[in-house]
């Protein structure tokens, strides 16, 4: 083999193991991308069912006559106060808004934060991160069932209460959730990978996939 086609070999190689150590870059950055993606759409999904429950409320406060409609407000407004109040303490209110455009009531929706005297008022989504969201959206979810008529019958079903509620009042959650349990006498079915919250459970289930097949073991006793 002559000198030349050595250098040749050489230079193919060089520039193969460039173009793998490039396509390696190219595909890191496609798998992180592709997270990223899988992210945005879980938390689109989180924002469209949370606008539908906002809307869900708005309709009701909407449909009703005046003296119901003030009856559902002020039921709505204890009931979500008292979760936000539960979970993170007194100094934090909810409020409905509702004004007249043209033959229609308009519900608007706010969170009322005190800070040493200083209220501060702003919608839910603004005020304080995702968690105030949470805490607002499955209070006002609870609050539909338990206004709406006919009564909704059945259990709750809760799919990862809480999720971006901080480690530090995942208790008073928990709290809160046997709260709602004995107050409205329903039965509550979660799903969480929150191991704090199977705790508020009467009975917990761990599921796991082993071989493509789901396994079903109770995580507690009675």
């Amino acid at each position: 083999m002559t000198n030349q086609n050595q250098e040749s070999i050489v230079a193919l190689e060089r520039a193969l193991r460039e173009k793998n150590d490039q396509w390696t870059r190219l595909d890191e950055k496609r798998n992180v991308i592709n997270e990223k993606i899988q992210q945005a759409t879980v938390a689109l999904k989180e924002y469209e069912e949370t606008l539908d429950t906002y809307e869900k409320a708005r309709v009701l406060l909407q449909q009703s006559a005046e003296y119901a409609r003030k009856q559902a407000k002020q039921q709505m407004e204890t009931l979500v106060t008292n979760a936000l109040q539960y979970v993170f303490g007194p100094m934090i209110a909810f409020e409905i808004e509702l004004e007249e455009h043209g033959n229609r009531a308009v519900a608007e929706m706010f969170v009322v934060s005190n800070y040493d005297g200083m209220k501060i008022k702003t919608k839910p989504q603004d005020a304080r991160g995702g968690g105030v969201v949470d805490i607002v959206t499955l209070a006002l979810r609870v609050a539909l069932m338990e206004t709406t008529q006919p009564r909704q019958s059945g259990p709750l079903l809760l799919d990862e209460p809480g999720k971006h509620v901080s480690g530090e009042y995942t208790h008073y959650l928990y709290e809160f959730l046997k709260s709602l349990a004995t107050m409205f006498d329903r039965q509550i079915l979660m799903i969480t990978h929150n191991h704090h919250l199977t705790e508020s459970g009467d009975k917990a289930f761990i599921v796991t996939i082993r071989d493509g097949i789901s396994q079903v073991e109770e995580a507690t006793s009675p």
